[in-house]
């Protein structure tokens, strides 16, 4: 029996093939008592100095701001900052919280259910009461983990791509929000919901301070997907390769494309595109892409493989903060996809480094040929040891 046929508290009871096959990306379920003992690894005044620090993408959203209604300023922030904000009525949201704080980024074990290269990051939100952005619309799939206090959510259904949104506003803010019968439910700690993409919903801080943690999953648009294959494919390309008419007929009309010219190109475009190793080594780097690029430090200078045998008898290597790891077998050969580039591996020495918070000096002995792909990988940052180690 696998342990996705057995019921989980996280999902109030159901079993992660019945909430995959009910739930996912087709309706919101609340959750109560999704985590009864959760206590947020960050709080209020911890999360405000995170928004403080350069690098941290953090805004804050005023509902009833100078500068007119629903003013967003984007960090880093600094003390004066809070000390002039009222006492209702105001957000601070920060992204990828589950980089900076290492037992934020372990809640990520409860979602393994879901393939890891799914996630987007932990963003936390704080509020006083009041506090809200506004009734809108996501792309994409969240777990909204209530932290701390209270937060009422307001679901509003599956709306519309092109449902009017508020002007002049830097918040995609809905115009018109009709809640939804049986879709009004204030969260208390270890509540959770989760929405699937598309479902409007409106969260508002009760009468206390209110921590939210959202679980983000991320899945590429078709207008992504299509320009960043074909820049993808397009690289690898000859300049030979191109459209071709040899036999054709004589033109009736010069000025006309005729059906066999667009059939010509047609067949031109999907043979080219239509390869599914290239779009499996496309897609793992796609979606290993780093979330934010310069998070990743190259080791400087780099080490050789002598030198990693060493330091690692001494010192185990983590993934860096943010690193993105997955992996895929096409046929024969399995690819090692991190942040963003493809690396030939065995598959047993994949699985290891995307499963790995920690590897100690056993993987050498355990994959005796991983030694060259971990220096490669330390070299390029995804893989870490530890900073003070690194001065």
């Amino acid at each position: 029996m696998s342990h996705h046929d057995t019921p989980l508290t996280l999902l109030g009871d159901l079993t992660p093939a019945e909430f995959m096959a009910e739930y996912w990306q087709q309706k919101p379920l609340l959750i109560r008592g999704a985590m009864p003992d959760f206590l947020s690894p960050i709080d209020a005044d911890e999360l405000a100095g995170l928004a403080c620090e350069d690098g941290v993408e953090a805004r804050l959203v005023e509902e009833h701001g100078s500068d007119g209604p629903w003013q967003v300023s984007h960090g880093p922030f600094d003390e004066a900052t809070f000390a002039r904000l009222p006492e209702r009525d105001w957000t601070l949201l920060v992204q990828a919280v589950d980089h900076y704080v290492p037992a934020m980024a372990d809640l990520l074990d409860a979602f393994d259910f879901l393939p890891r290269w799914r996630l987007d990051d932990i963003m936390v939100s704080y509020a006083p009461p009041g506090g809200s952005v506004g009734p809108h619309v996501d792309q994409y799939d969240v777990f909204l983990l209530q932290a701390a206090g209270h937060r009422r959510w307001q679901l509003g259904g599956k709306t519309p791509d092109d449902a009017p949104i508020l002007e002049g506003v830097d918040l995609r803010i809905l115009q018109t929000f009709e809640v939804e019968a049986d879709s009004d439910w204030v969260l208390e700690p270890g509540d959770m919901l989760y929405l699937p993409p598309g479902w409007a919903h409106h969260g508002i801080s009760e009468s206390d301070e209110c921590m939210t943690v959202s679980v983000g999953f991320r899945a590429p648009s078709a207008d992504e997907a299509v320009t960043s294959y074909a820049d993808y494919r397009g690289e690898q390309l000859p300049a030979s390769l191109r459209y071709s008419d040899a036999a054709m007929a004589p033109a009736e009309n010069p000025g006309e494309i005729d059906d066999a010219a667009l059939e010509r190109i047609r067949q031109l475009i999907l043979d080219t595109l239509d390869t599914p190793q290239q779009i499996s080594q496309w897609f793992g780097r796609a979606m290993t892409q780093p979330k934010y690029v310069d998070q990743l430090v190259p080791f400087d200078p780099p080490l050789d493989e002598a030198t990693l045998v060493e330091k690692l008898e001494q010192t185990p290597l983590h993934p860096a903060p943010g690193a993105r790891f997955a992996w895929r077998r096409d046929g024969d050969a399995t690819t090692l996809f991190a942040d963003g580039e493809g690396y030939p591996c065995t598959p047993e020495l994949a699985v290891r480094l995307c499963d790995s918070r920690r590897l100690h000096a056993d993987v050498l002995s355990d994959f005796p040929g991983a030694a060259p792909l971990l220096t490669r990988l330390v070299n390029a940052g995804s893989l870490n040891f530890p900073l003070d180690d690194d001065a």
